[in-house]
Formats: C-alpha cells, structure tokens, sequence
C-alpha cells in the first residue's frame, strides 16, 4: 500500500512541477519534466529485482528505443502547432504517438528474442 501511496505522490509532484514551471518566465522547462525518469526508476527496480540483470538491460534498451515514438510525437507537435488547433494538434500528436509505438513494439516483437 505505501508503495502505491509512493508512486501517486511522484505522479502528483510531477504534474505540480509541470503546472508552476509553465506559469514561469522559463515555461519552456516544464517540457523537462515528463522526461525525469519516475516511472523508469519504478519499473526498472521491479524488472531488476524481479528479473535480473540481463532483462533490466534489454528494458533499458527497449526504453532507449521508445524514445522514438515520444520523439514523432514531439515533432508532430512542433509541426501542427501553428497548423491547427490546440486540440486537434495534440490529438493528431498522440495518434501519431500510437502508431510509432505499435510500429515499434511490432519490430521489437519480431526481430528481439524473447527472453533477451
């Protein structure tokens, strides 16, 4: 129970962070924020403890790989912000977000070995 209060308390502190560094003459920074490992901190404690080594390494390395789609997803924002609408650029973002992320866990699938 106190590790699920854990993990919602950072989840909180995150977006507290994210909400004041917007409103600041450095707004830019909340854009850091996301990007602080929380939740890989989380999950790479649990698959090193649970696992093992060889699978935090090929975690790591598949969380190395998922920087891509947050990458499509960024650029598509930064391209259809000053396209169209607030709403629609960041819907459009995170439907290309989507695809990124099955295109990657579909090349992930097929060419990794499970278990590596």
């Amino acid at each position: 129970m106190m590790s699920l209060l854990l993990k919602c308390l950072l989840g909180a502190v995150a977006v507290l962070l994210i909400a004041l560094l917007s409103k600041s003459r450095n707004y830019y920074i909340a854009g850091l924020v996301p990007l602080f490992p929380t939740f890989a901190l989380i999950a790479h404690a649990i698959v090193g403890g649970e696992r093992g080594a060889a699978e935090l390494r090929t975690t790591a390395l598949f969380g190395l790989c998922a920087l891509l789609p947050y990458a499509i997803y960024l650029l598509a924002v930064f391209w259809l912000s000053v396209r169209f609408t607030l709403a629609a650029t960041l819907a459009s973002a995170t439907v290309a977000w989507t695809v990124a992320a099955g295109a990657l866990l579909l090349l992930w699938s097929r060419f990794v070995p499970a278990g590596n």
